[in-house]
């Protein structure tokens, strides 16, 4: 039974070691559902979106989700680690990647708009 040590005390042993509070914690965590991600699916867009880099971003739009769409992109965040952020900037640029005749729609409205 002393061998068995409680989450807190790990997370108290980890504090106080050098180097080892709250930001190294978190990192662990990060690496650990990085790696959870690689395990359970070998994807080619799983691997994409988790090197995305969306560190330069810096515009906020504010977008409205359903509670189902919601609740799957939370869900995918604890299963990959992937936070719901980077997972819609990476899915619009993917969108406007992979259909340029939207941004053509877009060229077209910029030249008829008179200013």
């Amino acid at each position: 039974m002393e061998k068995i040590k409680s989450l807190a005390d790990q997370l108290r042993e980890k504090m106080v070691k050098p180097g080892g509070g709250y930001q190294s914690i978190g990192d662990e965590v990060h690496k650990k559902a990085t790696k959870k991600a690689d395990k359970i699916i070998e994807s080619t867009i799983l691997k994409a979106l988790i090197a995305y880099d969306n560190s330069n971003n810096k515009n906020m739009v504010h977008v409205r989700f359903d509670k189902q769409t919601a609740d799957i992109m939370n869900k995918f965040k604890m299963a990959t680690g992937v936070d719901v952020t980077k997972f819609v900037a990476f899915a619009v640029k993917h969108f406007f990647d992979t259909y340029p005749e939207l941004k053509t729609i877009i060229k077209q409205y910029i030249q008829n708009t008179d200013l």
